[in-house]
C-alpha cells in the first residue's frame, strides 16, 4: 500500500454501532498487517475505543492517503466527493451511491441485486470464536430443557426494538401448560443491550419483572451467541455472526430497507416494526410451547443461508486491504472530463465509460503483475495463438507490410518522399527516408517490414530479450524502456509512430498521446491497433467482454469515437480498418455453422459490413502542435 489508510465509519445517534465496531476492528487488523491506518470519527462523538486508533480532522489533509474506506451504510454525494479528494475510495456495504465509489466490498449479502460489488465476502466479517453443535433449535425428547432465546438489536438499537420484542416473546410463551396438559419446556429469554444502547432503567425493570434476563454486551458479544437456541435481531452484523455460530436467526426489521435486504439474503423475517413484533409469538410458539415445525423451518433457512454465504474459514479484511496499491483515474484518460459512468465491477477492477468521449477505462485495486518477459512471447503467446511469437514472425511481418502500404500512402499525400524498397544490401539514405518508431516492438516483425519498405526503423520495448533480438539478429536500432517515460528528449524526430496492440497497455494515455505529438513532425503518421468496444464480443455480452479483457488493458477504444479523441491531441484520422472478425462469436453461430460453411460466411460478411470485428486499426496524421494547456489535459 502506497500511503496510509483512513477508515471512516457511520457513527452518532441513530446510525447504529455495528459500523463503528467493525471499523475499529479493521484499523487494528490493518495495523497488525503492517499498514498505517487510522479511524476518523467526527468531533464530539463518544466512542468506547482506544484513543490511539483515531486521527483528528486537522491532521487528515497533511497525510498521503493510499485508500479511504467508508463504512457509512448510505453515503451522501457531498460526503463521497469530499473523501474522494483524499484518495481512492472503497465503500463497505454501501447502500446509496454504489455506482460512484471507486471500489465496493459487500460483507453483508443482499445489497447488490442491481449493482454488484467488486467483492462479496461475508467471511471478512469478524466472526464468533465459538460455534454451536448442529441443531434445529427445537427441544429434543426427554425431560423438558430450557429453550434459550437471545434478543439483541445491535450496539445501539436506534429503532428501540429490543424491549418490545423481548416482552412480546415472553407474553406469547406465558403459562406452564398447554391445552392438552403437557408441561411446557422452560423458556429462557435474555435481552442483550449493546455498548451504545441508552435504554431507560424503567424499561429494563419491566423486562426483569417479566422474567427476562438483562445483559449488557461489549464489542465481542458475538462470542456469546453459541450458547443460545435462537437469536432475534435485525439484518446486520449480528445476524451473520449468529449464522457463523450455527444458531438460527429470526429477524424483525426496523424499516422497509432492512426488510428487503433480509429477504434478498435468504433470512426469515417476522416483518417490519410493530407489525413484525406482534408476529414474533405466532412465528415461534403454539399454545405456549416452542413450535418444532416452525423452528425447524427457521433453522433450515438459516443453514441454507450460512451454506450460501459463509466460507468455512474466516478471512482477514485488514490483511487483504493492506496488499492493495489502488490506481484510480478521477478524470477520463483521453479527454480529461471528470464525469464517469460505471459499466461493471470485478474482483480487482472497476470499468467506467466517459460520457463525453466514450473512452472505456479501468480502475484497479492493485497494479497488474504482467511481466513482458520471454514467457509472455512464448508460453503465453502459444496458449492464445497456438505458436510462439517467433514462429508467428513471418505472418506478423506480412501483416506489417499491409499496414505500411497505408502509412506510405499517407506520407506521400503529405509530401514525404518514400524511396522504392531497396535491395537487401542497400541502406536508404537518412536524408530521404522517413524515420519510424514502433512502440512495443517485441521481436521486431514490423520493424523488419518497415526496413524492407524503405523506412528507417527503430523500436522500443520493455522486454530485454526482445530488444536484444532486434539489435543483434535484425540489426535494427531498439531501446529497452517504457513509453512515454523513456521517450527521446528531442521533438520532431519521427515521421511515423506506431502502437500495434500496445496503446491499451499504457496507463497514462494522455501523456502518451501528447508525447507522440511532440515526437512527430507535422504531417507525420500515428498508427495503432487495439481491441474494439463496438465488436461482436462486446455486443454479445458487455459483462463477459469486460471480464475477459486482460488486466493490463487500461483503456478500450470505440472506433466511432477515436477521431474526436485524437483531434484533441493534434491528429486527424484518415483511415480506420476493422479487423478481428470472428463469425463463431455471433449468437447461435456455433450451433449452425462451421468454418467455411454458408452460415459462417454469412456471419463473416455481416461482421465486415457492419464493422463488428473485435479489433481495429487507426491511421491519423499530425496536423498541429500541442500547447502546454493541451498537454495538461
Amino acid at each position: 500500500m502506497t500511503g496510509e489508510i483512513l477508515v471512516v465509519p457511520a457513527c452518532g445517534k441513530g446510525r447504529g454501532g455495528g459500523h463503528l465496531i467493525r471499523s475499529a476492528a479493521l484499523v487494528k487488523s490493518l495495523r497488525g498487517a503492517g499498514a498505517g491506518a487510522f479511524l476518523h470519527v467526527p468531533g464530539g462523538v463518544s466512542v468506547p475505543f482506544d484513543n490511539d486508533l483515531f486521527i483528528r480532522d486537522d491532521e487528515i489533509p497533511a497525510r498521503l492517503w493510499g485508500l479511504v474506506v467508508l463504512d457509512f451504510f448510505r453515503t451522501g454525494k457531498e460526503t463521497l466527493e469530499h473523501f474522494s479528494r483524499l484518495g481512492p475510495v472503497l465503500g463497505i456495504d454501501e447502500g446509496r451511491c454504489r455506482d460512484e465509489f471507486d471500489f465496493l466490498i459487500d460483507l453483508l449479502p443482499g445489497l447488490w441485486k442491481k449493482s454488484r460489488p467488486n467483492i462479496l465476502c461475508p467471511s471478512f466479517l469478524p466472526l464468533p470464536e465459538h460455534s454451536r453443535p448442529s441443531s434445529d433449535g427445537s427441544p429434543s425428547g426427554g425431560p423438558p430443557r430450557p429453550f434459550r432465546v437471545l434478543v439483541s438489536f445491535g450496539a445501539e438499537d436506534s429503532a428501540g426494538l429490543t424491549v418490545p420484542s423481548a416482552l412480546a416473546l415472553a407474553a406469547a410463551a406465558a403459562g406452564n401448560r398447554t391445552p392438552d396438559g403437557r408441561r411446557q419446556a422452560p423458556l429462557r429469554l435474555t435481552a442483550l443491550f449493546g455498548p451504545l444502547n441508552k435504554t431507560a432503567e424503567a424499561d429494563r425493570a419491566a423486562l426483569s419483572a417479566a422474567g427476562i434476563a438483562v445483559s449488557d454486551g461489549d464489542t465481542a458479544a458475538r462470542n456469546l451467541f453459541s450458547g443460545y437456541d435462537l437469536i432475534v435481531t435485525h439484518f446486520g452484523l449480528s445476524a451473520f455472526e449468529a449464522l457463523a455460530a450455527g444458531v438460527p436467526v429470526l429477524l424483525v426489521s426496523p424499516g422497509r430497507y432492512h426488510e428487503k435486504l433480509a429477504k434478498n439474503a435468504g433470512f426469515v423475517s417476522a416483518g417490519t416494526g410493530k407489525r413484525g413484533i406482534s408476529r414474533l409469538g405466532p412465528a415461534l410458539f403454539s399454545g405456549g410451547l416452542p413450535n418444532e415445525k416452525k423452528l425447524g423451518f427457521v433453522a433450515g433457512q438459516c443453514r441454507a443461508a450460512a451454506a450460501r454465504w459463509l466460507e468455512t474459514k474466516p478471512r482477514d479484511l485488514g490483511a487483504f486491504l493492506s496488499s492493495w496499491t489502488p490506481s484510480v483515474s478521477r478524470r477520463c484518460p483521453a479527454c480529461g472530463v471528470r464525469r464517469r459512468r460505471l459499466l461493471a465491477r470485478f474482483s480487482e477492477r472497476s470499468y467506467r465509460r466517459c460520457p463525453a468521449c466514450g473512452m472505456v477505462y479501468m480502475d484497479r485495486t492493485c497494479r497488474p503483475s504482467q511481466d513482458y518477459d520471454t514467457g509472455y512471447f512464448f508460453e503465453d503467446y502459444r496458449k492464445q495463438y497456438g505458436k510462439t511469437y517467433l514462429e508467428d514472425f513471418p505472418a506478423l511481418k506480412k501483416n506489417g507490410k499491409r499496414r505500411l502500404c497505408i502509412i506510405k500512402t499517407l506520407l506521400r499525400k503529405n509530401s514525404r518522399k518514400i524511396p522504392e524498397a531497396p535491395a537487401a544490401a542497400e541502406v536508404p539514405a537518412a536524408a530521404e527516408a522517413p524515420r519510424l518508431l514502433d512502440i512495443g516492438c517485441a521481436y521486431g516483425p514490423f520493424l523488419a517490414a518497415a526496413g524492407e519498405e524503405g523506412l528507417i526503423p527503430s523500436g522500443m520495448d520493455p522486454a530485454e530479450d526482445a530488444v536484444r533480438y532486434v539489435r543483434e539478429t535484425l540489426n535494427i536500432q531498439a531501446v529497452q524502456g517504457f513509453f512515454p517515460e523513456d521517450a527521446p528528449a528531442a521533438g520532431g524526430l519521427y515521421h511515423v509512430i506506431t502502437f500495434w496492440f500496445v496503446i491499451e497497455h499504457l496507463a497514462g494515455l494522455n501523456k502518451a498521446l501528447s508525447e507522440a505529438n511532440r515526437l512527430l513532425t507535422i504531417g507525420g503518421v500515428l498508427a495503432f491497433s487495439t481491441p474494439s468496444f463496438s465488436g461482436i464480443s462486446r455486443r454479445r455480452s458487455l459483462e463477459t467482454f469486460l471480464e475477459n479483457s486482460p488486466g493490463d488493458h487500461w483503456t478500450i477504444w470505440d472506433p466511432g469515437r477515436c477521431a474526436k479523441i485524437l483531434s484533441g491531441y493534434g491528429f486527424t484520422v484518415k483511415k480506420r480498418v476493422i479487423t478481428g472478425h470472428h463469425p463463431e462469436r455471433f449468437p447461435l453461430s456455433g450451433r449452425f455453422s462451421r468454418s467455411g460453411g454458408a452460415v459462417y460466411r454469412l456471419f463473416l460478411m455481416a461482421s465486415r459490413v457492419f464493422g463488428l470485428g473485435d479489433t481495429f486499426e487507426v491511421y491519423a496524421v499530425k496536423t498541429r502542435e500541442l500547447s502546454g494547456r493541451d498537454c495538461d489535459g
